[in-house]
């Protein structure tokens, strides 16, 4: 075979390889564009209509945005109560999965029942955890406010006090977080053992190992679990839906709760577009910082950075 019959036919080859993998992906193509992008297109140009849902599509430009920032007293409390709930649950979470998964990776008895344990409320229903919550919370029969009775202290109003609201279902989300567990310990068994081994060599204690190797091992899949608890944490409705109803004040008014008031309560389709366009806004800048900001602390294996 000559040299430019096999250049034909590589080609051929690429060619087919290339067709190939088009229509295998086709099916993900079609699904991603009409499940995400289209309605994602559709809810900017709805954001510039006033509708509800009925009656004639009314242009109406950006007054959705002037009111949403000038007239609805609603809006900045409620941003900065979504802002202090993703805070609180994003960082609790990592927190406390890398604990919990540094725990879980020891060679301890029953260690697969207590990683069954810690996975389970994950998976289990979100109105019976929520339920389950409400009466851990209650002010007169709950739990916590038992315990509290018995150690000689006053009843705390954990879902009816604006204070504590947020800090209470924050609280559930770091309970939920098992997903964030199993991640930390499937990258924690692949941290080199070497590199502890020879650590341990030159005399580095536990904590210095930890720091200095287990953390920068870890960095991809603290990334990781950082952006998904963000986007999903800024995206949270359950709590107040199933809880709070939004109060006390605007205590639990998360930005997809007042969303859903405006769109599906209120029937105020392109306001309630117009909420989601800023929603979507700030979820990409909060990415695009964590992506900015990841060159400088993420170690690769193989990475020269000192």
């Amino acid at each position: 075979m000559t040299i430019l019959s096999r250049k034909k036919h590589a080609v051929k080859y690429n060619r087919a390889e290339t067709r190939a993998a088009w229509l295998l992906l086709l099916p993900s193509v079609i699904g991603l564009t009409c499940i995400t992008y289209l309605p994602m297109l559709a809810s900017f140009t709805l954001s510039l209509f006033d509708w509800n849902g009925l009656g004639a599509m009314k242009f109406i430009g950006l007054d959705n945005y002037v009111r949403l920032f000038t007239r609805d007293t609603k809006f900045y409390g409620s941003l900065l109560t979504t802002l202090e709930y993703a805070g609180l649950a994003v960082i609790g979470s990592v927190v406390y999965s890398m604990i919990i998964a540094l725990l879980l990776n020891r060679k301890v008895p029953a260690r697969g029942f207590f990683r069954a344990i810690f996975y389970l409320p994950y998976v289990l229903p979100a109105l019976a955890v929520y339920l389950g919550w409400k009466w851990l919370y209650d002010y007169n029969h709950g739990f916590f406010n038992y315990v509290i009775k018995l150690l000689g202290g006053t009843p705390v109003k954990f879902l009816d006090s604006s204070a504590m609201v947020t800090p209470s279902l924050a609280l559930i989300a770091v309970w939920l977080s098992g997903n964030l567990i199993v991640i930390f310990l499937a990258g924690l068994q692949n941290v080199p053992g070497t590199y502890h081994e020879a650590a341990e060599i030159d005399g580095a204690n536990a904590w210095q190992r930890f720091w200095k190797i287990t953390i920068p091992c870890m960095t991809p899949i603290i990334f990781y679990n950082l952006l998904m608890s963000l986007v999903s944490s800024l995206q949270v409705i359950t709590p107040a839906l199933s809880l709070t109803k939004g109060g006390p004040g605007t205590g639990s008014y998360f930005m997809c709760y007042m969303l859903y008031n405006q769109a599906f309560k209120s029937h105020k389709y392109g306001y309630g577009s117009a909420i989601a366009v800023i929603l979507f806004i700030l979820i990409a800048v909060f990415t695009g910082l964590l992506f900015a900001t990841s060159g400088s602390w993420i170690f690769y294996e193989g990475d020269d950075k000192e």
